[in-house]
């Protein structure tokens, strides 16, 4: 007997599966090839997917049951859903004020002296319950899902003490609850040194190693750790002492590796065998290669470029290496850009990447930038329904389109989050 669906999408213009050679990350020309079957269809139940096909070979399989609630999406792309694998997705106050005196011409120096850039989230995020982070981190969520996301990976890192990282760590907890998009958890208590540890570096380290991490691992809140190795910040050997410690914990690794000086985070990252490095800017050629060889995902971040008015990572050179890319949002009091559509057009634009490029990397890359790519980032049978309608007819579109959200329907686990539909 044929098991009948929960829902059928049908007469799909074209349908991104990604589905082959989706057993790892793609790499070189394999990111250009998208999997499109033309008039595509897909069957789901209990959340996840069960046919994939064309419309007539999956309709065939389930032609007796006209009850099946069934969705039509003639002239439409549908792609997986996309994941956006680095955030800050919780933090207290905002920062438009930064955004002022920023473009007055004010340095990032005199703007902390006056109380903003990330001691101004400090002091908000400390201050703030954990309904208030939760009533803003929702809104954001909100907006993210609409903009097509179905997972998100979402960091602490702003509390920098014990208890606030806890509390930070308990809100993504907390709305991963809430939804069925899901949320992973990263604890990035070396995101910066705390004022009250200014100058005391090593002691604040010694912080992280001793009391955050166990207490993290011992409450099961974080499944990703995270540093920001960066000279002046945490230098190498510091980041390695934390990455190691939460390794042995049970953590999974990634870093935000060489973003303002070539500082060695890409081959760091490989030696530790950290699952992706972010940012990349700087990073050397060996460092590079060192990933490629350590099967570690390059994770770029053109937005940060654009807010920083910065270069932008060189993804040409790395998806000609074949190292594997993906791409985010980094959403961030710093870069509020909670739109994956913005972040695949700047990489078009700004990288150069292809638009079947920037598909892939926003999907089955991402994917396993999360350790999710058996679970979800491409369109087939057994994996989960994570899929996006867009208002468009085919890849090239989206990023052509830039500035504007596609979003049609979005299914994440099986169930319609939102949608257009009539």
């Amino acid at each position: 007997m044929t098991m009948r669906p929960d829902l059928l999408l049908i007469n799909i213009g074209q349908l991104a599966t990604l589905k082959n050679k989706s057993e790892c990350p793609r790499t070189g020309e394999d990111m250009k090839d998208l999997s499109i079957i033309e008039d595509g269809a897909v069957a789901i139940k209990d959340g996840r997917i069960i046919a994939v096909g064309n419309t007539d070979e999956v309709m065939s399989a389930f032609s007796s049951d006209d009850s099946i609630p069934t969705m039509q999406f003639p002239k439409r792309l549908v792609i997986p859903g996309l994941i956006d694998s680095h955030t800050h997705l919780v933090f207290g106050g905002s920062r438009e004020h930064d955004f002022a005196m920023k473009l007055a011409g004010k340095t990032y120096m005199e703007i902390l002296e006056a109380g903003g850039g990330i001691l101004n989230t400090l002091r908000h995020t400390r201050s703030s319950s954990i309904d208030e982070l939760e009533a803003q981190a929702w809104g954001f969520l909100e907006n993210m899902t609409q903009n097509g996301d179905t997972v998100i990976e979402a960091k602490s890192g702003y509390g920098l003490n014990v208890e606030n990282e806890l509390k930070m760590l308990r809100v993504i907890r907390s709305l991963n609850e809430r939804t069925n998009v899901e949320i992973i958890p990263t604890f990035l208590g070396a995101h910066a040194v705390p004022p009250e540890y200014e100058g005391r570096t090593g002691d604040y380290v010694d912080l992280v190693i001793n009391e955050m991490i166990p207490t993290i691992a011992d409450n099961d809140l974080a499944e990703f750790c995270d540093v920001f190795c960066e000279k002046g910040v945490f230098e190498v050997e510091q980041s390695r002492r934390i990455l190691l410690t939460a390794r042995d914990a049970g953590m999974a690794l990634k870093v935000h590796a060489d973003e303002i000086v070539q500082l060695g985070g890409a081959e760091l990252a490989a030696e530790v065998g950290a699952v992706s490095a972010d940012h990349l800017l700087m990073a050397s050629d060996d460092g590079l290669e060192a990933m490629r060889r350590a099967g570690t995902i390059a994770t770029l971040l053109p937005a940060t470029a654009f807010s920083l008015d910065t270069d932008y990572a060189d993804a040409r050179k790395m998806i000609d290496m074949d190292l594997p890319v993906a791409l985010a949002t980094d959403f961030n009091p710093n870069c509020a850009n909670e739109s994956m559509f913005f972040t695949m057009a700047l990489a078009c634009y700004k990288m150069k990447m292809d638009p079947r490029e920037v598909i892939t990397a926003s999907t089955i890359n991402a994917a396993y930038a999360v350790n999710r790519g058996d679970e979800t980032g491409s369109i087939e049978v057994g994996k989960r329904a994570d899929i996006l309608v867009l208002d468009c007819p085919n890849p090239e579109y989206i990023s052509w389109r830039f500035g504007a959200n596609l979003t049609h329907t979005v299914i994440a686990n099986g169930q319609v989050v939102y949608t257009k539909y009539r």
